[in-house]
């Protein structure tokens, strides 16, 4: 048996989350570590250069940062779920939803998990003291809150959070009626992203815990499903591992898409007009870190929407690293462009960023720019 992979984590984590479910998966062994662990201050940090997690350590000694990386550098030596579809059209809708679960449902996550912190208070305290101390749990825990109102999470954004929550449980409960996973009767990368908010915040938390239970037990189910190993299909009875057909995912599909196309489209059209601006002031050099400092997330600020109410929200550029993994694998794909059209999503496959962004020694650089 390979020699377990050291993986730096913690249960609440929302990206931990997405990597721990693909390692369970897959039956990759690992050992979890909570970031508190002093050689990960020692050791991992001086490598990835920030405090963030989730990291692999593997047995080489190699040390790989970010959930997209994690994920790719598994699936590169093959394993018994691929992750990705080689079907075009579900291969972009994945990275669709590895946007949303960005782009969006970071939003939902932090606001059940911070807007209701009296409601839960003891819940919280308790998970962020894994590994840490009282005080260190303390300032983590403050920080975090602090991120609020550059995710959009504002008294005035708040009651649309809400409504967006409750309309996103219906869409998937009524497609989890149908298949155990989004993409049919196997996990991709659409389902672990997903999974990271939909677990460690939506499906952990108190609050957000109660409303998916009580709304959505299939949803629920599928959070219980995405954390076992193996896939866990009792339900569905005969079925066998592999991808559906976009016919027959699009009954249940799309609803939820005209969800994700009403909720994202603004927000990254604004941003990428930041972008925009960022690149033509010769800002963003080739080859360069995306920010002067690894932790520093964000290039600027932007005047934007949530379901047609505004917020002033942080531009990561992150995001468009996300958006140019979709961009690479709707290319040249006329089924892809169709299907996004229908559903108000045509922009994110028929836009050509200004430069593009990508990873190198575990941050973000600005790659080759637009011709």
């Amino acid at each position: 048996m390979p020699e377990p992979i050291t993986f730096y984590g913690l249960p609440h984590s929302l990206y931990s989350g997405k990597v721990r479910s693909y390692l369970r998966k897959q039956g990759i062994a690992y050992h979890e570590v909570p970031p508190g662990d002093p050689r990960f201050a020692s050791a991992i940090v001086p490598r990835i250069g920030r405090g963030i997690i989730p990291v692999a350590e593997l047995s080489d000694g190699a040390v790989i940062q970010d959930t997209v990386d994690i994920i790719d550098h598994f699936e590169s030596e093959g394993q018994r779920y691929p992750a990705y579809p080689d079907n075009a059209v579900l291969r972009s809708l994945a990275h669709l939803f590895e946007i949303y679960a960005v782009v969006g449902l970071s939003r939902h996550a932090m606001h059940y998990r911070w807007s209701y912190l009296s409601e839960q208070e003891q819940f919280l305290r308790d998970a962020f003291a894994v590994g840490s101390d009282a005080e260190r749990a303390e300032a983590v825990m403050s920080r975090m809150n602090s991120y609020l109102p550059m995710l959009g999470v504002t008294p005035q954004t708040i009651p649309a959070i809400e409504d967006s929550y409750v309309e996103l449980l219906m869409h998937l409960e009524a497609h989890f009626a149908r298949f155990p996973y989004l993409l049919g009767f196997m996990p991709s990368v659409a389902d672990y992203a997903m999974f990271g908010p939909l677990f460690a915040h939506l499906g952990r938390d108190p609050v957000p815990l109660g409303i998916m239970q009580r709304n959505a037990p299939k949803v629920f189910r599928w959070v219980e499903r995405m954390h076992a190993p193996g896939l866990d299909m009792v339900e569905y009875r005969d079925a066998q591992p592999g991808y559906a057909d976009i016919a027959v995912l699009s009954a249940t599909l799309a609803p939820l898409l005209e969800q994700v196309a009403r909720e994202i489209m603004p927000d990254m059209t604004d941003r990428l007009e930041v972008l925009r601006s960022h690149v033509a002031s010769g800002a963003a050099e080739p080859g360069r870190p995306v920010t002067a400092k690894p932790h520093q997330r964000i290039i600027g600020t932007v005047e934007t929407s949530f379901r047609g109410i505004g917020y002033e929200g942080g531009v990561q550029p992150y995001t468009f690293f996300l958006w140019q993994r979709l961009l690479d694998a709707s290319s040249g794909e006329k089924a892809v462009h169709d299907l996004f059209a229908q559903h108000g999503l045509a922009a994110l496959v028929s836009t050509e960023l200004p430069i593009r962004v990508g990873r190198a020694d575990n941050i973000e650089v600005w790659g080759a720019l637009a011709d």
